[in-house]
């Protein structure tokens, strides 16, 4: 059973589903080296047996089959044919898959992170000084690889909406080349136009793509450690043991706020696929604080699949065992829209959004610095921040800005709150925003990984 390349080193997933579908996997296909997670292809080929297929271009790793630009390979009466679409990265790869009763018209395409729904994959990657070229050579590939398969195309991308390695990708999973052909910018933007949208893009670098690259670059590696091997620690043990890393806390903004360990950092539980990877680097010791002991398996594979192998601990019992055990606990405030707006003169407002997100309109005189720059560029915003006055912290509704609170608290900023709800909750109730078409440029940054 061929399959397309893995989603992260956890490979248990598919070695599930071809169990329970009577199935053998022979091939392990990758679109390309991926940023945004270590691939598992390499720990899924050792297990099965199974040959890993890519491209001819260097960017590729290990390879058992070197596919050229239109070269084919056939399994069970299906043909699946290579089309080399440089531009997100220089080897990108899609496949576009014909079935014996259509020979002829593709039935679908993978498409790796070349073309998502609704958006195309970002240009800036391989060099941030050539994303308008690298743009054009992605609409160039999109235009004459892709198009000519047919309307009828469904289309697989390797990535869905809340990816770093593109923009505004729908938020849906289905499509076909037919309805990205009616909305997708790549295809109704002319060539010209595409490149300065992208090169207008911005979108955050996270650290560990420098990481991810190096790590698929020499064909990744295994798990390092199963969650099942992470130490659940009582809070006294958790107490002592937490000073050696970073503690991690994935309850939900507003349970955090009423209350949190010292210093832990807040990312909600569907974050830390991004933003674990923005605090901690391969070999920080993390110490998790979770929802519920169910939640331990996602958690700790969520960073291992973006290189975070450190975790060290489990709070058993979770905040509840904390605080039955009278340990320290710090508290941060939590701000409601129409009360801000009523006492804006009080609070410096800091929007840790994108920068496109900030294009949309944003509250009067907010300072701004991308959520993942806080921590260690908090000196670019002027003027600089004052300790005795009360801060007030929004992102689009408030999960980005509760990391930025924890980060700030940690930083000794004592007055912290997180505007629950954020622009979204803001621009429902129609309060008063303002645009800054010549704000500074934050999240264009190349930084290397936090070791």
């Amino acid at each position: 059973m061929p399959m397309s390349s893995t989603r992260g080193r956890d490979v248990d997933e598919y070695l599930r589903l071809a169990g329970t579908q009577k199935l053998t996997i022979t091939y392990v296909i990758e679109t390309h080296r991926q940023e945004d997670f270590v691939l598992g292809s390499s720990e899924l080929a050792r297990i099965t047996g199974a040959r890993i297929v890519n491209g001819a271009h260097e960017g590729f790793g290990h390879g058992d089959i070197r596919l050229k630009d239109r070269e084919e390979l056939s399994f069970g009466g299906l043909r699946l044919r290579a089309l080399h679409t440089p531009g997100h990265t220089p080897e990108s790869l899609c496949y576009a898959l014909y079935i014996p009763d259509s020979p002829e018209r593709a039935w679908g395409v993978f498409t790796g992170d070349a073309l998502f729904i609704g958006e195309t994959g970002r240009t800036d990657l391989p060099d941030p000084g050539k994303t308008g070229e690298n743009a054009g050579r992605l609409y160039d590939a999109v235009h004459e690889k892709l198009l000519p398969l047919g309307d009828q195309a469904l289309l697989y991308p390797a990535h869905g909406s809340g990816t770093v390695c593109g923009g505004n990708v729908a938020d849906r999973d289905e499509s076909t080349l037919g309805l990205e052909r009616l909305y997708n910018p790549v295809f109704t933007k002319t060539r010209e136009e595409f490149m300065a949208a992208k090169v207008k893009e911005r979108l955050p670098r996270p650290p560990y793509f420098a990481v991810m690259e190096k790590l698929n670059s020499a064909g990744s590696i295994a798990l390092a450690r199963r969650p099942e091997e992470i130490t659940v620690l009582q809070p006294e043990a958790f107490s002592r043991e937490m000073g050696r890393g970073i503690v991690i806390d994935t309850r939900s903004p507003e349970a955090f706020s009423g209350g949190h360990i010292p210093n832990a950092l807040s990312i909600w539980a569907t974050g830390l696929p991004v933003f674990g990877g923005w605090v901690a680097g391969p070999d920080t010791p993390v110490y998790l604080l979770l929802e519920s002991p169910g939640a331990l398996d996602e958690a700790v594979l969520a960073l291992a699949r973006i290189g975070v192998d450190g975790v060290q601990g489990i709070l058993a019992g979770g905040f509840e065992a904390w605080r039955d055990a009278g340990l320290p606990i710090e508290t941060s405030g939590t701000i409601a829209p129409r009360e801000l707006e009523a006492r804006l003169d009080q609070f410096r407002v800091i929007d840790v959004r994108e920068d496109s997100e900030l294009e949309e309109g944003h509250i009067p005189n907010a300072a701004h610095l991308y959520v993942g720059y806080l921590d260690r560029h908090l000196g670019r915003i002027t003027p600089p921040l004052d300790k005795s006055r009360p801060i007030a912290v929004t992102c689009s509704v408030g999960h980005r800005a509760s990391l930025a609170v924890s980060l700030l608290q940690r930083q000794g900023f004592p007055r912290v709150e997180n505007l629950l709800g954020g622009m979204t909750a803001w621009s429902a109730l129609a309060l008063s925003r303002e645009t800054t078409p010549d704000y500074p440029v934050t999240t264009t940054d190349v930084e290397g990984p936090r070791q």
